[in-house]
């Protein structure tokens, strides 16, 4: 076991906090796991070569919940269409959130758009549950509209002549993902570090940057004929906690890249939680103060925050 501090440098508030890492199979049993009233974790993409199953079993090991929400893409059924790809991690990712539901956790799944046949079996499981939408109010009282977020992506829920794009889109995606062990190869070879050119593309490419600022601001309204006081979601895998007027608006990220949760406390608050990845050479990296993706918890203050 592995124990990292590090402080976010920003004008943001910021609560810093000791963020332990492991590595093994026994983390469990070095000390008890931390505890959040809830968590919630989307795109996943479980079946894929890019999911990072390795930060998501770290956290889900070291971590409780009485609630946990998978908010949509936690199989990748796009991909596995394409070609069968299931690693023995990816099964313990499923058998680790079914231990914690057997245990007591309530587990709500609302599916996303890549495993959309998820739908057809909305109903009750035990202690899982399977919806197409939810809504949570926190120890505060505060009632966030949880969807996955595909609902507003005019591409993927548009006329069936269009879904090609979004599949089109979901190629490109996974090709830039591939090229980054070879980048990282590189860069390691010469002493540099992490280096993500698929999340590169979509920090700075202005098309990807305008619809980012579109989509949290379709969200936001979309969450208004709800009479919610906040809506979370995922599907850009851009995690953020943002302001739109009186609606708060929480994107969880993905565990492609970001390794990114949300996490609510007794109190009420709802933070942003960074898992860093491992390399591809399947070594842990260590954290940096100037990564995109800091170890800390980040509050919800009032200018908002945003880790895309």
């Amino acid at each position: 076991m592995q124990s990292v501090t590090s402080r976010q440098r920003d004008s943001l508030q910021v609560f810093a906090t000791q963020q332990r890492f492991s590595f093994g199979k026994c983390s469990e049993d070095f000390y008890a796991p931390r505890r959040y009233r809830a968590a919630w974790i989307s795109d996943t993409h479980l079946g894929t070569r890019g999911c990072n199953a390795t930060a998501l079993l770290d956290f889900l090991r070291e971590t409780n919940f009485d609630t946990l929400y998978i908010v949509g893409d936690l199989i990748d059924i796009w991909s596995l269409r394409r070609a069968i790809y299931w690693p023995q991690q990816h099964n313990d990712v499923i058998q680790k959130i079914l231990r914690k539901a057997r245990k007591g956790t309530r587990v709500v799944y609302i599916p996303g758009n890549h495993d959309e046949l998820v739908t057809s079996f909305c109903g009750t499981y035990g202690n899982i549950e399977i919806k197409e939408n939810a809504i949570h109010v926190t120890a505060s009282g505060e009632r966030i509209l949880i969807i996955h977020g595909h609902e507003l992506d005019v591409v993927v829920s548009g006329s069936g002549r269009m879904k090609w794009l979004a599949f089109a889109g979901d190629v490109s995606y996974q090709f830039l993902l591939s090229l980054n062990p070879l980048i990282n190869f590189v860069r390691r070879h010469f002493g540099l570090g992490h280096w993500s050119l698929s999340a590169y593309a979509k920090r700075t490419v202005k098309d990807a940057v305008s619809f980012i600022g579109k989509f949290e601001a379709a969200v936001a309204h979309y969450a208004e004929r709800y009479r919610v006081d906040a809506v979370l979601c995922g599907h850009i895998h851009s995690a953020a906690i943002r302001e739109f007027g009186s609606i708060s608006y929480y994107n969880c990220g993905d565990w492609v890249e970001s390794c990114t949760a949300l996490v609510e406390g007794d109190d009420g608050m709802v933070s942003l939680v960074n898992y860093h990845s491992l390399s591809a050479s399947g070594r842990a990296v260590t954290p940096t103060t100037d990564s995109a993706r800091p170890n800390a918890l980040v509050a919800k203050s009032s200018s908002g925050f945003n880790n895309s």
